[in-house]
């Protein structure tokens, strides 16, 4: 009797998808130029334009590890799946 073929986990999952958008947002923001190109509002002194981009550093390397701990965590419970199912133990 054959073996039915076993379904694959999919590629494109929701955490994936996620992770997708988390690590396109800020270039989205700092390419569209036109959207934060004023002097105004001044925070401390500081105008608009340069502030705006300061702030995306710190939100970039914050958005950069959430993209990496939600993907490691579904990177792992894949595994853990893979190898339940007696597929690949690497």
């Amino acid at each position: 009797m054959s073996e039915l073929p076993e379904a694959k986990l999919p590629l494109v999952t929701p955490v994936r998808v996620i992770c997708a958008v988390l690590l396109a947002a800020p270039f989205v923001a700092l390419l569209w130029v036109g959207s934060y190109s004023t002097p105004t509002p001044a925070f401390v002194g500081i105008p608009f334009f340069y502030w705006y981009q300061l702030l995306w550093v710190v939100l970039s390397a914050l958005m950069t590890g959430g993209a990496y701990v939600l993907f490691t965590r579904e990177e792992k419970q894949r595994k853990a799946l893979r190898v339940a199912r007696g597929g690949d133990q690497a």
